[in-house]
């Protein structure tokens, strides 16, 4: 059953800490319109990272890869 912002602004915190603590969305009506105000579930930083390519393969072959044909020593002269 929603409640009146009315409602919502004479007991904001008590109502967002129930709704923290069962889950169960509070719905607001205003102007016609229902709003709903629910828990999202709490996300890890480690879950947010972007997942990045990466090299795949035995460690030791990169050390023996031939870079000449690629390295300009003139880009290092300032």
């Amino acid at each position: 059953m929603p409640i009146t912002a009315s409602q919502l602004r004479a007991d904001v915190y008590r109502l967002l800490d129930q709704v923290i603590e069962t889950g169960v969305p509070l719905e607001v009506e205003r102007g016609g319109y229902l709003v709903r105000i629910t828990v999202q579930p709490k996300v890890h930083w480690l879950d947010r990272m972007i997942t990045r390519d990466t090299m795949v393969g035995d460690p030791e072959s990169f050390t023996h890869i031939d870079w000449s044909d690629c390295w300009d020593p003139g880009s290092l002269e300032p």
